[in-house]
């Protein structure tokens, strides 16, 4: 197994309930008297412009592109300030989206005003007062939010041809040029923010170690010694893309086929992926997540396709 098995558990148990969040939150702003707030929200902009799914696909994979520069470049001139604020902005609109949706639905006053103070409230608590509880926490409203952006814009077959991409990248920049890898290493050791789901863990033996050091030390061990000891911490992790293309993904199947079996069985797929990878994956070898929640996917919406034609 790659982790242990309340490791993965508790990792799948997480991405299971972001997906169904996620669901929510997309099939409130499918409906079009729901708008999604701070000038996110499209829907008239696709019903005046004519060809808006290939504009839309192409200006999509060039702002990743650029996106993938840019971070390149500040890890280049190890500017984690200035990464440290984007998140911060993208985590608080993203939160704010999610939160909105909550509060509208209760019928809440200035529900979106209210929705982004508690997102910046959240987010401050996330990027400056960080911790794995906080940071895990507050993953489940980030990418729900984010997903109702790009699940109200897509189409189904954009959304194929989406995953297909993203999926290839992903073996690209994982298994060949080592991209993810270092974009991760770099946010969580120099920025201290992490785009995904993270859960610490270590061996019996290691905690046992970990708890006589703090006894010695008074829970303040000293970096040298800790290196000396040779305390290994494992890391759990599943990054934020792997997290939100399936939610967009049910979203577009929701859309699609009008039924809620279609992204239903999109998230159980994409979980059986998940699963696939936790049962038979290697510890320490890093994997590309897309490709096997893509193939899930796939599988879902297919099921979706030949359930609508009975």
């Amino acid at each position: 197994m790659k982790h242990n098995i309340k490791i993965s558990i508790i990792l799948l148990t997480l991405f299971l309930i972001t997906q169904l969040i996620g669901l929510a939150v997309v099939n409130f702003y499918l409906d079009k008297e729901n708008k999604i707030p701070y000038g996110f929200d499209q829907k008239e902009q696709m019903e005046k412009t004519p060809n808006f799914y290939s504009q839309f696909l192409t200006s999509l994979i060039t702002s990743f592109i650029i996106v993938i520069l840019l971070v390149l470049f500040l890890i280049k001139i190890k500017s984690s300030w200035f990464m440290r604020i984007w998140f911060f902005i993208v985590i608080v609109f993203a939160m704010g989206i999610t939160i909105s949706a909550l509060l509208i639905k209760l019928n809440i006053i200035k529900a979106t005003t209210i929705a982004l103070l508690l997102s910046l409230f959240l987010a401050y608590l996330k990027v400056f007062k960080k911790n794995p509880l906080t940071h895990n926490l507050t993953e489940l409203l980030v990418y729900p939010g984010i997903a109702a952006i790009f699940a109200t814009m897509l189409n189904l077959p954009i959304t194929i041809l989406l995953l297909f991409l993203i999926s290839i990248y992903d073996i690209w920049a994982v298994w060949h040029s080592k991209l993810m890898l270092k974009m991760a290493k770099y946010q969580m050791n120099e920025v201290g923010i992490f785009g995904g789901l993270f859960i610490p863990y270590a061996s019996k033996k290691i905690k046992e170690k970990i708890k006589l050091l703090k006894l010695k030390y008074k829970n303040n061990i000293p970096e040298n010694i800790i290196k000396k000891s040779k305390i290994k911490i494992r890391m759990a992790i599943l990054g934020g893309g792997d997290i939100v293309y399936p939610i967009i993904a049910a979203g577009v199947a929701m859309k699609t086929f009008n039924a809620l079996y279609a992204p239903l069985l999109v998230i159980f797929f994409s979980c059986l992926a998940l699963l696939y990878i936790f049962i038979f994956g290697k510890k320490e070898k890093p994997y590309p997540a897309m490709p096997y929640l893509t193939t899930g996917i796939y599988l879902g919406l297919l099921i979706s396709l030949l359930i609508s034609l009975i």
